[in-house]
């Protein structure tokens, strides 16, 4: 056992967030930590890291146990990355300063002997610290995390996004016994959530998980912490059996507590039978009043079942489009953008139509949020442009919807100012996204992320928007809103286009994926699942780790089946783009080249199927 909570009761704000909490977490487990937001979560990881105290209760942790915590990364540090990243370090570095001395003066010492001798001991220390394999780990880590490329660099110029990674990074390189890990994967784009897997995988500590992206649960841990009304319930297996398991306790629970009831409404019924026949009796029946008094006491020592909560309260989102747009909702045409020197977009099409699902996906700095941002019109592109369709009323969720909120404002006055209705409408309205009573009196400033997006969610869902710009909307919201949200949108008759890195939720709602690299966008048709084992390929091609055939080759040899792949991609650009064109000059002499193109697409479909 490496930590115990037992009996922990703690208070925050005045509310009992729970009262005799019994927590384990055994050496080599890998736990996905599960319960609603504000359950007290993210509470117990501090307490264990004695950053929160407790009321009362016992915290018991093995002695010689490292922790590791994934908390909120410093705005600022005054060095490199390299120097952040070793920061948690100071016994190795202290030990390879040590030996950097003793070798100057072993060059000129007289008592060399006695000096080979420290040497040596500080040494052998040092080598089983991992000293020397210190570089090659701060170059494993931080390239598979995506950012290698900054080591070098001043910390402090990195983005909120890289110094998330960084701090990860930092964490991973202390190598501790135990692994705490709040919503690891809320900053980090597809590759790093998926090489963050394979090394909780082949991590040889104990690791432990809050997180809301499920497929992420499903590939890291093999055990389910449930916290539910503050009492922990355990399951084996990932996130998906998890949910069966307790799917399938749930109903038992209620079965239990139905024939409970059953029971108990049978006692009370023969209790006022047996009162009123030993008093219609003359004189009344002693007899018969023990009998009842008798079973009155046993209702009362019964254990009661509580009725399970076999459908939780949820946000009630219906998403409506007042209005259908055009035919073409907006085109983007040679769309080129520089941030810092570095050219982000370079000559990018777009053609969304009404009623595309369209999900972008792309490593972090790709330039995602910045297209998202040009096709809104609130960045200029340094070249290209961008049209918008007719009728069009957008709706768009940014990563961090407050941001444009004034901080001490009210909730419900901002909830008015863009729902035009009395303050009881509206305490009404926004009681179906969960705010209840006196919560909607909260100051902007006081809400969590979760609640910032419920209530974008709630004033989007009375503006009657026919087009869904979303980034990252899954990132606050706990699993049960992000069911009520893929619902919606499932059932929605507009068009989105929506950057994520939540696996899960982009193959539930998107059957079409635009991979954003070196610039450009590559569209292609099907799920991230569906696409992402050929756009892997297609990439790897590119940086020269496969044989690709050149643009004139069309016909693959029957030796090199991955070559198909290649050539249908490319195939298919060239034919995206002529589309494009065609739709934006108002010429008709293009048919010929976009039937040869069909022609070879489906011919090379045949060839690579076979």
């Amino acid at each position: 056992m490496l930590v115990t909570l037992k009996d922990m009761k703690k208070i925050i704000g005045g509310n009992l967030l729970f009262e005799r909490l019994n927590l384990e977490i055994k050496q080599g487990e890998k736990i996905g930590l599960v319960g609603r937001n504000g359950s007290g979560k993210t509470t117990i990881f501090k307490i264990i890291v004695k950053q929160e105290p407790f009321e009362q209760g016992d915290l018991f942790i093995k002695k010689g146990t490292k922790i590791g915590y994934l908390q909120q990364v410093p705005e600022y540090f005054s060095g490199t990355v390299k120097d952040f990243l070793l920061a948690g370090m100071e016994k190795l570095l202290s030990l390879k300063r040590k030996m950097e001395k003793l070798e100057n003066e072993m060059q000129q010492a007289e008592t060399l002997d006695m000096k080979l001798t420290e040497y040596g001991e500080i040494q052998e220390a040092f080598t089983a610290a991992g000293g020397y394999e210190l570089d090659a780990q701060v170059e494993k880590v931080a390239s598979g995390l995506g950012i290698g490329h900054l080591i070098p660099l001043p910390f402090s110029s990195l983005s909120g996004g890289e110094k998330t990674k960084a701090g990860l990074a930092k964490l991973l390189l202390q190598n501790p016994d135990l692994l705490l890990l709040d919503e690891p994967t809320n900053h980090l784009d597809l590759e790093a959530i998926e090489w963050l897997e394979q090394y909780i995988s082949a991590f040889a500590g104990a690791v432990c998980i809050i997180s809301h992206d499920r497929d992420f649960l499903n590939h890291s841990v093999e055990k389910i912490i449930d916290l539910e009304n503050g009492e922990v319930h355990y399951y084996k297996g990932n996130y998906a059996q998890f949910v069966q398991q307790k799917e399938k306790k749930l109903l038992s629970e209620f079965a239990a507590f139905q024939e409970q009831q059953r029971k108990i409404k049978k006692m009370k019924e023969t209790i006022k039978r047996l009162k009123q026949w030993a008093n219609q009796a003359n004189p009344p029946n002693e007899g018969l009043h023990k009998r009842a008094r008798n079973m009155e006491r046993a209702l009362e020592r019964m254990e009661k079942i509580e009725r399970p909560e076999i459908d939780p309260d949820k946000m009630k989102l219906t998403l409506q489009a007042e209005h259908r747009t055009g035919k073409d909702v907006i085109k983007a045409m040679k769309v080129s953008k520089h941030y810092d020197g570095r050219h982000v977009l370079k000559e990018l099409d777009l053609f969304l139509r009404y009623k595309d699902r369209l999900a972008i996906v792309g490593e972090n700095g790709s330039g995602k949020t910045t297209l998202m941002k040009i096709l809104l019109g609130e960045l200029t592109p340094d070249s290209g442009s961008v049209i918008a369709g007719t009728q069009l009323a957008i709706g768009y969720l940014s990563q961090q919807p407050v941001e444009e909120m004034e901080e001490e404002k009210r909730l419900i006055d901002l909830f008015r100012e863009e729902v035009p209705v009395s303050e009881g409408q509206a305490r009404a309205l926004l009681a179906n996204f969960m705010f209840y009573g006196y919560s909607v009196f909260k100051k902007l400033g006081q809400l969590s992320g979760g609640e910032r997006m419920r209530l974008k969610l709630a004033m989007f869902m009375h503006r009657g928007v026919n087009v869904l710009f979303l980034d990252e909307p899954t990132n606050h919201l706990d699993i049960e809103s992000q069911e009520v949200l893929e619902d919606a949108l499932a059932n929605y008759q507009g068009t989105v286009l929506c950057i994520s890195h939540d696996r899960y939720f982009l193959n539930t709602c998107f059957p079409e994926t635009a991979y954003l690299y070196d610039g450009k966008l590559h569209r292609l048709p099907g799920n991230y699942q569906e696409t992402n084992h050929k756009w892997k390929q297609w990439k790897a091609s590119k940086a020269g780790k496969l044989s690709v055939p050149s643009k004139k080759q069309h016909s693959p040899t029957r030796s090199d089946p991955m070559d198909y792949e290649a050539v249908i991609i490319e195939l298919e650009e060239q034919l995206a783009a002529l589309k494009l064109k065609a739709e934006t000059s108002g010429h008709r002499n293009f048919e010929k080249e976009k039937k040869r193109l069909e022609e070879k697409i489906e011919a090379c479909y045949a060839a690579w199927l076979k």
